[in-house]
């Protein structure tokens, strides 16, 4: 998984997978899932990043495996 912030577009994505993006939809205002063309959830970009998450927490990226 690939997490890239950016700045100045004030936009967050998570690329979850390299397939390549066969559509997109907007599942909230601001809120994309790309699909492949299975209809598998292969990235998520948040638009209007700092209005919804703390700047602090765009700083480190915990990830937890159970």
């Amino acid at each position: 998984m690939k997490v890239t912030v950016d700045k100045e577009a004030d936009a967050l994505y998570m690329r979850i997978s390299d397939t390549r993006i066969h559509d997109s939809e907007e599942v909230k205002p601001g809120i994309i899932l790309d699909y492949d063309d299975q209809n598998n959830l292969v990235g998520v970009e948040i638009l209007r990043v700092s209005e919804r998450v703390p700047s602090a927490s765009l700083r480190t990226v915990m990830i937890e495996s159970a």
